[in-house]
């Protein structure tokens, strides 16, 4: 088993001392080989930073992605996954507890558990999925060129297309109100980008922050708005239900970023598809696993975009979807 790899490259020296060619670059789409004989055992340690449907099909596209690559877990594939459940001080155990393991190769879901990560593992390949500005978060340099030992998975998704849909389906919206943790650096920078797009579109958007999701319920509460939007904020996300019951007992309309949410009671989403995301970052692990080196592998972005209706919660929120909208849906609940 491959252990202590500075970078990518490192990991393919150790691989042909152990006499193990490598095959053409995978991608997300093409995997590295048909079996599992040629490939390297290879040990990774996994962590998110909560449960939530969205995190959780990431989670399960990697694992496809790694198997549809060569890596199976429980053959040639050693995977640990852990969750600390949104809390900061258990995420830093896990981090600290990882960078003094034997694992070749780390994988981090969200924002927090990437920089928790990186604060304490620089001699070996770190791979995020589902990070939102992975510059402005601290974890690359550049989005071209890493520059370090961590490059990953991106979620950004277009504000101004999301808060187009929200006019789509309320052409005389005013205001729209976000709900958004404080502890996620991603969410801070899609909040600020909503507010900027929003004058663009003549929409006023206003926030409440929050630290933990037993707040999410009374910070909806505290906004007078017209329409609720949920960014990509793992917090809030998974106490969804809290945003759901606000809006419709004030009967706003509520659109979001992931199309779980939707299916789960929003009444929209304009969201990337986070199976494939998770089976496109097992293509990036994969690379780095044979050969790629962190530091100049670019981040890639979701490829993706797709619009998620549910006409039924819609209607509980006092709102009915124009036939534009269903029209344009991929997905209806």
């Amino acid at each position: 088993m491959l252990r202590r790899a500075v970078t990518g490259a490192a990991l393919a020296t150790a691989l042909l001392m152990a006499g193990c060619g490598t095959s053409a670059e995978p991608t997300a789409t093409t995997p590295a080989a048909t079996g599992t004989e040629e490939k390297p055992s290879v040990s990774v340690g996994a962590v998110t930073i909560v449960s939530h449907p969205s995190l959780d099909a990431v989670y399960e596209g990697i694992k496809e992605g790694l198997a549809d690559a060569g890596y199976v877990d429980g053959e040639n594939l050693t995977l640990e996954f852990q969750n600390p459940q949104g809390d900061q001080a258990t995420l830093t155990n896990i981090a600290n507890t990882y960078a003094a393991s034997d694992h070749d190769i780390f994988v981090a879901l969200a924002t927090p558990p990437a920089q928790a990560l990186a604060q304490v593992i620089q001699d070996r390949p770190i791979v995020f999925a589902s990070v939102t500005d992975p510059v402005a978060a601290g974890l690359v340099d550049d989005l071209e060129a890493p520059g370090a030992n961590v490059t990953g998975t991106s979620d950004q998704l277009p504000t101004d297309r999301q808060l187009q849909v929200i006019q789509q389906i309320l052409p005389d919206v005013e205001t729209v109100g976000i709900v958004y943790s404080s502890a996620e650096v991603n969410a801070q920078v899609q909040a600020e980008a909503a507010i900027e797009a929003g004058k663009e579109l003549g929409i006023e958007v206003l926030t409440a922050t929050i630290t933990n999701s037993s707040e999410v319920q009374q910070a909806a509460e505290s906004l007078d708005v017209d329409a609720y939007f949920v960014v990509v904020d793992n917090t809030v996300v998974s106490a969804m239900e809290s945003m759901v019951q606000v809006a419709e007992q004030r009967q706003r309309l509520l659109v979001t970023s992931d199309p779980d949410s939707v299916q789960r009671g929003a009444a929209a989403a304009l969201a990337t598809d986070y199976r494939a995301q998770g089976v496109q970052t097992a293509g990036m692990i994969a690379r780095i696993i044979e050969g790629a080196d962190p530091a100049s592998t670019p981040v890639e972005f979701a490829e993706s975009l797709e619009l998620s209706v549910n006409p039924a919660a819609a209607e509980r929120m006092g709102v009915t979807l124009p036939d534009e909208v269903l029209e344009q849906a991929a997905t209806t609940y």
